[in-house]
């Protein structure tokens, strides 16, 4: 602490400050950074306490400022000091230096109306020893996050083990002695079970519970605290103040949290309407009950009006056919924007529907801006992820970092769910331990309780990204060392996809554009499906796979509005791998006088629309498969939307054996079994015949002996050879030849207009000759 001089000079020695928001992993820790010239007036060195005065006093530690706030005039406080202080971002506040005494006893309790809580005080006594409080603070319970920039003594007094698995926040009722006090061995410290009424609901949600959004948080901040705070400066300027704000965006991404964060921290009266409920059974009751709330706003002003699910109370009124749903939206036309001047109100609003919203609300005047709250990127998701983990005692092996790179397509939502599942993962382990009859958990229990990398790992498997619910496909459990034969094709889609999805800077730098769409083409089992798989895999994206069936509707625009949704869902749940299996039949080339219906035609114009229009596919890349190459539509094939055209082919000796060791993995092969020479009498054979031949040899095996098989032969594998063919006939395999030096022809023709549909295609006679197996055999891959 201070020295005795700097202490009784404290009056004298102040220093005013601006308040800039703390960074989120520093939430709850109760640290004060400012630069070294405040230190140096001060008097004080790291570690000690200084008192904070704004509307109210507080009391933090001095924590040295980082590199790039040195030359500022700032000091850096987290959401719970600035709403101990009654300040907000932007404000100043007076800096002293003080001198904590020793408390006899501390109160405290529940500063969440929904918490009980109960335990044992001393991890209370450790997670707060030496930190000091002032009553009437609002506090937190920090897990074992290490402070950066901090002395080690200081930094010791940080990483006291967590009380529990969430950040618990606490108000301090009352401390013995009064003013600024520390906890010490000595101490006496009471925890009360229920909520105690703080001083007022602003720090329960601040800016730094929402993370991600920093921008957001920004725009809100103008167009909210500024007319709220300062109305004469929109008088001077002439200009009336904004009204409204509508947040959209997808489902889970803290539209409504962001909502209680601003009311909080620009201390307004927060009024919230939860969608339907402001509507009444009676004539003109929903419209009674909504001039309530405004009339309410006024007398309390300033004051925010919150309207959560706006979709449900104003939809457009020419698609509703209820005249109560039209009165209600007139009315909040009104009153948003009617004859009454409305001064010190704000509107937001939050949907993840803006186009379910009646137009006339969607205007200056009403909602003067929207914002949208999109998917986060991973500096978002690492934000949100350190904030769900700040109260966690998190294992040594847990990399944030880690986890915020594999989560793609998680919104806020989704984080708070995975971080809720590890938890309950640490709890599994350690129920053995546990006494079911006993009240309390034994306090060497919860000493060894922590959140561990594997858990985590254990979590991502149950908690799916709430946008891709409905066309979520299981991240496939396939990796390139479980694919044979096709070193060429791999090579070629971890170059073009893997590449730019895990390093996009690279391409960036270079000034070029990583490819947007890979065509696998080749004969039918050679493992197209099993390639698009392993990409997903090991790019650590998202996968979407579909099928030409699901989007073939018998309504006129369904089709092309599936496609045009399905792309929407992997722009924002990017970087997303998007297979389309069998593309042939989803995008035949049009004009092709073979009587396709005008169905597909439509759909082969969104997906070039979609491919590569006016909107950017960003770390979107979509893979199609097929076995009849020459049936897509050409415009397909070109730069800039299918812009590699991969050959799977047939593979040769040493991929065949390279299969056969895949297949033979976790079967007891006998011997006498020369994969070898397996591979050199299947000749021309697929992956899928190969899986065929295993099979059967195993079949054969049981056949051979019932039940008690205790190894496959090499006789099982001559008798499985017997009944299998392979499914490519060199015939099939020459027209594939040939198709590789065409494909790229027809492009050309098809921009020309020079007959691609007799010249560049298969005829149909030898189509006939030739194609049974690729037409009908869906044995693939």
């Amino acid at each position: 602490m201070a020295d005795t001089d700097a202490i009784a000079a404290t009056d004298e020695r102040t220093i005013r400050l601006q308040v800039a928001a703390a960074r989120q992993e520093e939430s709850g820790q109760g640290i004060a950074r400012m630069p070294r010239s405040a230190f140096q007036q001060l008097g004080i060195t790291e570690g000690d306490v200084v008192e904070i005065a704004g509307k109210r006093t507080t009391a933090a530690i001095a924590a040295p400022a980082y590199d790039e706030d040195q030359s500022l005039e700032v000091v850096r406080l987290d959401g719970l000091q600035r709403g101990n202080a009654e300040i907000g971002s932007g404000e100043h506040v007076i800096i002293r230096a003080a001198q904590s005494r020793p408390a006899t006893r501390v109160v405290f309790a529940p500063a969440q109306r929904e918490m009980r809580l109960q335990g044992p005080t001393q991890a209370l006594q450790r997670n707060f020893f030496g930190k000091p409080l002032v009553a009437g603070d609002v506090v937190a319970t920090t897990g074992q996050q290490p402070v950066q920039n901090m002395p080690p003594d200081v930094r010791r007094m940080f990483n006291a083990p967590a009380y529990a698995l969430t950040q618990i926040r606490l108000s301090v009722v009352s401390t013995s002695p009064k003013g600024i006090v520390h906890i010490d061995e000595n101490t006496e410290v009471e925890l009360r079970a229920e909520f105690e009424e703080p001083r007022d609901g602003r720090a329960v949600v601040n800016y730094d519970d929402v993370g991600g959004i920093g921008d957001t948080i920004q725009q809100l901040r103008e167009m909210v605290e500024l007319p709220l705070r300062y109305p004469e400066l929109f008088t001077r300027l002439g200009v009336d103040p904004p009204k409204g704000v509508l947040l959209h965006g997808p489902p889970g991404t803290g539209k409504t949290r962001l909502a209680q964060a601003v009311a909080s921290e620009s201390d307004a009266h927060f009024i919230t309407i939860n969608g339907p409920e402001i509507m009444g059974s009676a004539y003109g009751e929903s419209e009674k009950r909504l001039r309530e709330v405004f009339e309410e706003a006024a007398k309390n002003s300033p004051a925010i009006i919150f309207i959560d699910e706006i979709d449900s109370i104003a939809p457009k009124r020419s698609q509703v056919p209820g005249e109560a749903e039209k009165r209600l939206v007139a009315q909040l036309l009104t009153l948003m924007d009617g004859l009454e001047a409305r001064s010190n109100i704000v509107v937001i609003a939050a949907t993840n529907r803006p186009d379910a919203i009646d137009e006339a609300l969607r205007r200056p005047g009403r909602f003067d801006r929207e914002i949208v709250i999109g998917v986060p990127d991973e500096k978002g998701r690492r934000e949100i992820l350190s904030i769900h983990t700040r109260g966690m005692p998190l294992g040594d092996k847990v990399d944030l970092d880690e986890l915020a790179r594999t989560t793609h397509g998680f919104v806020g939502a989704d984080i708070a769910a995975l971080a809720r599942e590890a938890a309950i993962e640490a709890v599994r382990r350690i129920m053995p331990k546990l006494d079911l009859d006993a009240r309390e958990v034994p306090a060497e229990v919860l000493e060894e309780l922590y959140v561990g990398r594997e858990d985590f790992l254990e979590a991502l498997k149950r908690v799916q990204p709430s946008a891709m619910r409905e066309v979520m496909v299981q991240v496939p459990n396939v990796s390139w060392s479980d694919i044979g034969g096709m070193a060429e094709a791999i090579d070629s889609l971890k170059e073009g996809i893997e590449l730019p999805l895990k390093n996009p800077d690279a391409f960036r730098r270079l000034g070029i554009r990583p490819a947007k769409g890979f065509l696998l083409y080749g004969p039918p089992g050679t493992g197209k499906t099993l390639l698009a798989k392993a990409v997903a895999k090991e790019s650590e994206a998202n996968f979407i796979s579909l099928k030409s069936s699901d989007l073939l509707s018998k309504w006129y625009g369904e089709s092309e509005q599936q496609i045009a949704r399905l792309f929407q869902r992997a722009r924002a749940v990017a970087p997303c791998v998007l297979f389309i299996d069998e593309i042939d039949s989803l995008v035949p080339a049009r004009g092709s006088g073979q009587g396709e219906p005008q169905v597909t035609g439509r759909v082969v114009n969104t997906i070039l629309a979609e491919m590569d229009g006016l909107e950017e596919l960003q770390s979107v890349v979509v893979i199609g498969a097929t076995n009849r190459p020459t049936l897509v539509d050409p415009a397909l094939l070109r730069p800039g939307r299918f812009d590699e055209l991969v050959y799977v082919g047939t593979p040769d000796k040493g991929g065949r054996e390279m299969i056969l060791n895949i297949h033979t993995r976790n079967m007891p092969l006998a011997d006498d079994v020369d994969l070898g020479g397996v591979a050199a009498d299947t000749e021309r054979f697929t992956g899928a015949d190969l899986e065929d031949v295993v099979r059967r040899a195993g079949l054969t095996a049981l056949r051979r002996v019932g039940g008690e098989v205790e190894s496959v032969t090499a006789a099982d594998f001559a008798d499985a050879l017997k009944d299998s063919r392979a499914t490519v006939t060199p015939a099939m395999e020459e027209e594939y030849k040939k198709m590789r030096g065409e494909l790229k022809k027809r492009v050309v023709e098809a921009a020309t207009g020079i007959g691609f549909v007799s010249e560049g295609m298969l005829t149909p006679k030898r189509e006939h000759k030739h194609a049974p197996a690729s037409v009908d055999s869906k044995k693939d891959d």
